[in-house]
Protein backbone atom coordinates (compact mmCIF):
# COMPACT_ATOMS: atom_id res chain seq x y z
CA UNK A 1 0.00 0.00 0.00
CA UNK A 2 1.13 3.54 -0.67
CA UNK A 3 0.16 6.82 0.92
CA UNK A 4 -2.58 7.25 -1.64
CA UNK A 5 -4.94 4.76 0.00
CA UNK A 6 -4.68 6.08 3.54
CA UNK A 7 -6.69 8.65 5.43
CA UNK A 8 -9.06 6.01 6.69
CA UNK A 9 -9.92 4.47 3.34
CA UNK A 10 -7.72 1.40 3.49
CA UNK A 11 -4.31 0.17 3.34
CA UNK A 12 -3.08 13.02 -0.66
CA UNK A 13 -0.14 22.66 -1.26
CA UNK A 14 0.04 27.71 0.40
CA UNK A 15 1.31 30.21 2.92
CA UNK A 16 0.85 33.82 2.02
CA UNK A 17 -0.03 35.80 5.15
CA UNK A 18 3.01 36.48 7.30
CA UNK A 19 0.85 37.27 10.30
CA UNK A 20 2.72 40.44 11.24
CA UNK A 21 0.73 43.38 12.54
CA UNK A 22 1.60 46.95 13.16
CA UNK A 23 2.68 46.63 16.77
CA UNK A 24 6.27 45.95 15.85
CA UNK A 25 6.73 48.97 13.57
CA UNK A 26 9.32 51.66 14.31
CA UNK A 27 8.29 55.26 13.88
CA UNK A 28 10.94 57.67 12.57
CA UNK A 29 10.51 61.32 13.55
CA UNK A 30 11.61 63.72 10.82
CA UNK A 31 13.13 67.15 11.54
CA UNK A 32 10.57 69.92 11.93
CA UNK A 33 11.20 72.51 9.18
CA UNK A 34 9.62 75.18 11.37
CA UNK A 35 12.30 74.78 14.04
CA UNK A 36 9.80 73.84 16.74
CA UNK A 37 9.14 70.60 18.57
CA UNK A 38 6.21 68.40 17.51
CA UNK A 39 2.70 69.39 18.55
CA UNK A 40 3.75 73.00 19.12
CA UNK A 41 5.71 72.26 22.28
CA UNK A 42 8.35 74.95 21.89
CA UNK A 43 11.85 75.07 20.37
CA UNK A 44 13.66 71.85 19.40
CA UNK A 45 16.44 70.66 21.67
CA UNK A 46 20.00 71.36 20.54
CA UNK A 47 21.91 68.45 18.98
CA UNK A 48 23.52 65.88 21.30
CA UNK A 49 27.22 66.14 22.05
CA UNK A 50 30.01 63.84 20.90
CA UNK A 51 29.61 61.61 23.98
CA UNK A 52 26.03 60.74 22.98
CA UNK A 53 27.17 60.07 19.43
CA UNK A 54 29.85 57.61 20.63
CA UNK A 55 27.25 55.83 22.79
CA UNK A 56 24.84 55.45 19.84
CA UNK A 57 27.58 54.11 17.56
CA UNK A 58 28.60 51.58 20.22
CA UNK A 59 25.01 50.32 20.60
CA UNK A 60 24.65 49.91 16.82
CA UNK A 61 27.87 47.90 16.59
CA UNK A 62 26.75 45.60 19.40
CA UNK A 63 23.34 45.13 17.75
CA UNK A 64 24.92 44.19 14.42
CA UNK A 65 27.19 41.68 16.14
CA UNK A 66 24.24 40.12 17.98
CA UNK A 67 22.22 39.76 14.77
CA UNK A 68 25.16 38.14 12.99
CA UNK A 69 25.59 35.67 15.84
CA UNK A 70 21.90 34.69 15.84
CA UNK A 71 21.83 34.26 12.05
CA UNK A 72 24.69 31.78 12.21
CA UNK A 73 22.13 29.16 13.29
CA UNK A 74 24.68 26.84 14.86
CA UNK A 75 27.72 25.09 13.44
CA UNK A 76 27.38 23.56 9.99
CA UNK A 77 29.39 20.97 8.19
CA UNK A 78 30.82 21.40 4.72
CA UNK A 79 27.60 20.09 3.14
CA UNK A 80 25.56 22.89 4.72
CA UNK A 81 23.82 20.67 7.28
CA UNK A 82 23.26 21.63 10.90
CA UNK A 83 25.62 19.76 13.19
CA UNK A 84 23.74 17.37 15.49
CA UNK A 85 24.62 16.70 19.08
CA UNK A 86 25.31 13.35 20.66
CA UNK A 87 21.62 12.93 21.49
CA UNK A 88 20.95 11.45 18.03
CA UNK A 89 18.37 12.32 15.40
CA UNK A 90 16.44 15.53 15.87
CA UNK A 91 13.92 17.53 13.91
CA UNK A 92 15.23 19.30 10.85
CA UNK A 93 15.27 23.11 11.02
CA UNK A 94 12.41 24.81 9.19
CA UNK A 95 14.41 27.93 8.31
CA UNK A 96 15.95 28.27 4.87
CA UNK A 97 19.48 26.86 4.78
CA UNK A 98 20.81 28.88 1.87
CA UNK A 99 21.69 25.70 -0.01
CA UNK A 100 20.44 25.81 -3.60
CA UNK A 101 17.30 23.64 -3.94
CA UNK A 102 16.78 21.05 -6.64
CA UNK A 103 16.26 22.27 -10.18
CA UNK A 104 15.34 18.94 -11.77
CA UNK A 105 11.85 17.63 -12.29
CA UNK A 106 10.51 14.19 -13.09
CA UNK A 107 7.13 15.05 -14.55
CA UNK A 108 5.50 17.13 -11.81
CA UNK A 109 7.73 15.76 -9.04
CA UNK A 110 11.02 17.47 -8.05
CA UNK A 111 14.14 15.37 -8.57
CA UNK A 112 17.91 15.57 -8.23
CA UNK A 113 18.08 15.81 -4.44
CA UNK A 114 21.46 16.17 -2.78
CA UNK A 115 23.08 13.12 -1.27
CA UNK A 116 23.02 14.46 2.29
CA UNK A 117 20.55 14.77 5.16
CA UNK A 118 18.88 17.87 3.77
CA UNK A 119 18.42 16.21 0.38
CA UNK A 120 16.94 13.08 1.93
CA UNK A 121 14.52 15.10 4.06
CA UNK A 122 13.41 17.18 1.07
CA UNK A 123 12.94 14.05 -1.05
CA UNK A 124 10.80 12.40 1.62
CA UNK A 125 8.60 15.50 2.01
CA UNK A 126 8.07 15.83 -1.73
CA UNK A 127 7.32 12.14 -2.12
CA UNK A 128 4.73 12.32 0.67
CA UNK A 129 3.01 15.10 -1.29
CA UNK A 130 3.00 13.05 -4.50
CA UNK A 131 1.75 9.87 -2.84
CA UNK A 132 -1.03 11.77 -1.09
CA UNK A 133 -2.32 13.50 -4.21
CA UNK A 134 -5.52 12.78 -6.12
CA UNK A 135 -3.36 11.45 -8.96
CA UNK A 136 -3.03 8.21 -7.01
CA UNK A 137 -6.70 7.46 -7.72
CA UNK A 138 -6.14 7.28 -11.50
CA UNK A 139 -4.32 4.19 -12.77
CA UNK A 140 -2.05 5.87 -15.35
CA UNK A 141 -0.98 8.77 -13.16
CA UNK A 142 -0.55 6.41 -10.21
CA UNK A 143 1.89 4.27 -12.17
CA UNK A 144 3.78 7.41 -13.23
CA UNK A 145 4.06 8.59 -9.62
CA UNK A 146 5.16 5.17 -8.38
CA UNK A 147 7.83 4.89 -11.09
CA UNK A 148 9.08 8.37 -10.17
CA UNK A 149 9.43 8.03 -6.40
CA UNK A 150 10.19 4.34 -5.77
CA UNK A 151 13.23 2.28 -6.66
CA UNK A 152 12.62 0.15 -9.79
CA UNK A 153 12.37 -3.00 -7.65
CA UNK A 154 9.85 -1.48 -5.25
CA UNK A 155 7.78 0.04 -8.07
CA UNK A 156 7.50 -3.31 -9.86
CA UNK A 157 6.46 -4.98 -6.62
CA UNK A 158 3.80 -2.39 -5.71
CA UNK A 159 1.90 -1.73 -8.94
CA UNK A 160 -0.12 -4.95 -8.98
CA UNK A 161 -1.30 -4.81 -5.35
CA UNK A 162 -2.08 -1.12 -5.69
CA UNK A 163 -4.22 -1.69 -8.80
CA UNK A 164 -6.18 -4.25 -6.82
CA UNK A 165 -6.53 -1.92 -3.84
CA UNK A 166 -7.83 0.93 -6.04
CA UNK A 167 -10.58 -1.30 -7.39
CA UNK A 168 -13.80 0.07 -8.96
CA UNK A 169 -15.65 -0.96 -5.80
CA UNK A 170 -13.21 0.95 -3.60
CA UNK A 171 -13.42 4.03 -5.82
CA UNK A 172 -17.20 3.86 -5.83
CA UNK A 173 -17.22 4.05 -2.02
CA UNK A 174 -15.42 7.37 -2.36
CA UNK A 175 -17.98 8.66 -4.85
CA UNK A 176 -15.65 8.18 -7.84
CA UNK A 177 -16.29 6.29 -11.06
CA UNK A 178 -14.21 3.32 -12.18
CA UNK A 179 -11.60 5.68 -13.70
CA UNK A 180 -11.21 7.63 -10.45
CA UNK A 181 -13.15 10.70 -11.58
CA UNK A 182 -15.76 12.52 -9.47
CA UNK A 183 -19.33 13.15 -10.65
CA UNK A 184 -20.01 16.31 -12.61
CA UNK A 185 -20.34 19.32 -10.35
CA UNK A 186 -18.22 17.80 -7.56
CA UNK A 187 -14.52 17.88 -6.70
CA UNK A 188 -12.61 15.02 -5.14
CA UNK A 189 -9.87 16.40 -2.89
CA UNK A 190 -6.80 14.54 -1.71
CA UNK A 191 -3.80 16.60 -0.66
CA UNK A 192 -0.89 16.15 1.74
CA UNK A 193 0.78 19.09 3.52
CA UNK A 194 4.07 18.27 5.32
CA UNK A 195 4.52 19.89 8.72
CA UNK A 196 8.05 18.68 9.51
CA UNK A 197 10.70 16.05 8.81
CA UNK A 198 13.13 14.06 10.92
CA UNK A 199 16.14 12.13 9.63
CA UNK A 200 16.10 8.97 11.74
CA UNK A 201 19.43 7.71 10.43
CA UNK A 202 21.65 7.92 7.38
CA UNK A 203 24.54 5.75 6.25
CA UNK A 204 26.11 5.65 2.81
CA UNK A 205 23.44 5.00 0.17
CA UNK A 206 20.54 4.64 2.60
CA UNK A 207 18.51 6.99 4.77
CA UNK A 208 15.44 6.71 6.97
CA UNK A 209 13.27 9.83 7.16
CA UNK A 210 9.98 10.44 8.95
CA UNK A 211 7.54 13.07 7.66
CA UNK A 212 4.79 14.48 9.87
CA UNK A 213 1.96 15.79 7.75
CA UNK A 214 -1.67 16.78 7.67
CA UNK A 215 -3.99 15.96 4.81
CA UNK A 216 -7.28 16.83 3.13
CA UNK A 217 -9.50 14.01 1.86
CA UNK A 218 -13.10 13.80 0.71
CA UNK A 219 -15.66 14.88 -1.87
CA UNK A 220 -16.73 18.49 -2.20
CA UNK A 221 -20.10 18.84 -3.90
CA UNK A 222 -23.80 19.49 -3.32
CA UNK A 223 -24.68 15.78 -3.03
CA UNK A 224 -21.54 14.62 -1.20
CA UNK A 225 -21.99 12.17 1.65
CA UNK A 226 -18.25 12.20 2.37
CA UNK A 227 -17.27 15.84 3.03
CA UNK A 228 -13.66 16.98 3.01
CA UNK A 229 -11.94 16.49 6.36
CA UNK A 230 -8.42 16.72 7.75
CA UNK A 231 -6.16 13.89 8.88
CA UNK A 232 -2.85 13.81 10.75
CA UNK A 233 -0.27 11.11 10.11
CA UNK A 234 3.44 10.34 10.15
CA UNK A 235 5.03 8.49 7.24
CA UNK A 236 8.43 6.86 7.54
CA UNK A 237 10.43 6.38 4.35
CA UNK A 238 13.37 4.06 3.86
CA UNK A 239 15.28 5.77 1.06
CA UNK A 240 17.99 4.36 -1.18
CA UNK A 241 20.37 6.22 -3.48
CA UNK A 242 19.31 4.94 -6.91
CA UNK A 243 19.82 6.48 -10.34
CA UNK A 244 21.68 9.44 -8.83
CA UNK A 245 18.72 10.38 -6.65
CA UNK A 246 16.89 9.34 -3.49
CA UNK A 247 14.13 6.77 -4.08
CA UNK A 248 11.76 4.96 -1.74
CA UNK A 249 12.63 1.34 -1.04
CA UNK A 250 9.91 0.88 1.59
CA UNK A 251 7.59 3.01 3.71
CA UNK A 252 5.13 2.80 6.58
CA UNK A 253 2.69 5.17 8.21
CA UNK A 254 0.81 5.72 11.43
CA UNK A 255 -1.83 8.12 12.72
CA UNK A 256 -0.87 11.34 14.50
CA UNK A 257 0.39 13.29 16.26
CA UNK A 258 -2.86 15.26 15.98
CA UNK A 259 -3.56 18.64 17.59
CA UNK A 260 -6.80 19.60 19.31
CA UNK A 261 -9.33 20.65 16.63
CA UNK A 262 -9.70 24.39 16.30
CA UNK A 263 -12.84 26.48 16.63
CA UNK A 264 -12.98 27.54 12.96
CA UNK A 265 -16.34 26.72 11.42
CA UNK A 266 -16.33 24.27 8.52
CA UNK A 267 -16.55 25.85 5.07
CA UNK A 268 -19.28 25.08 2.59
CA UNK A 269 -18.66 22.66 -0.27
CA UNK A 270 -18.51 25.58 -2.72
CA UNK A 271 -15.93 27.44 -0.63
CA UNK A 272 -13.80 24.32 -0.32
CA UNK A 273 -13.91 23.63 -4.07
CA UNK A 274 -12.91 27.20 -4.90
CA UNK A 275 -10.06 27.12 -2.37
CA UNK A 276 -8.56 23.96 -3.85
CA UNK A 277 -8.86 25.37 -7.37
CA UNK A 278 -7.31 28.72 -6.46
CA UNK A 279 -4.51 27.60 -4.14
CA UNK A 280 -1.92 25.36 -5.75
CA UNK A 281 0.36 22.97 -3.91
CA UNK A 282 3.97 23.51 -2.88
CA UNK A 283 7.17 21.64 -3.52
CA UNK A 284 9.29 21.07 -0.45
CA UNK A 285 12.97 21.45 -1.31
CA UNK A 286 14.75 23.62 1.23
Amino acid sequence: MSFGDEHGYGGDSGRKDDGFGGSGQTRTRLPDPRGTAPYGGGPRRPGRGSRSLVTVVGVVVLLIAAIAFVNRGGDRDTAGNSAKGAAGAGSDPTAATGVKPVTGRNGTIPSGFAKNEQGAASAAANYAVALGSDGMFHRDTRHTIVDSVYTPEAAARLKGPQDQAYSPEFLRKLGLDAEGSPPQGSDFISRTIPVGTKVENMAGDTAKVSVWYTGLIGMSGPDSTDPVRTTWQTGTFELRWSGNDWKIAAESQKDGPAPVPGDVAASTADEMSKAVEQFGGFTYAR
